[in-house]
């Protein structure tokens, strides 16, 4: 391995331990629930809040593809905003 591998690779495990750090430290369940827990708790709403941001700069800009922008934008919020009710409504729909 070069240089920026081994680095590349150090700062993904870093990353990974600051983002998730009870994730070496506990069972395979309890950290598949973590890992859920922030992906629908915190990562995908902050995503679709800078998705929102994005679009609205591309409107103010004038960029002719604005209202498509808005509309993924509008979409990714539902799904960001409601990934905890619909990861829940597919829980209950397969037990």
């Amino acid at each position: 391995m070069n240089k920026k591998q081994i680095v590349l690779t150090f700062a993904v495990v870093a990353a990974i331990r600051i983002i998730f750090p009870d994730f070496a430290h506990a069972g395979l369940e309890t950290s598949l629930m973590g890992i859920k827990s922030k992906l629908t708790g915190v990562i995908l709403p902050l995503l679709s809040v800078i998705g929102i941001a994005i679009a609205g700069i591309s409107f103010f800009t004038g960029n002719p593809n604005a209202k498509q922008h808005i509309a993924y934008a509008i979409i990714g919020c539902i799904i960001g905003f409601g990934a905890q009710g619909i990861v829940d409504f597919i829980a209950q729909t397969v037990r």
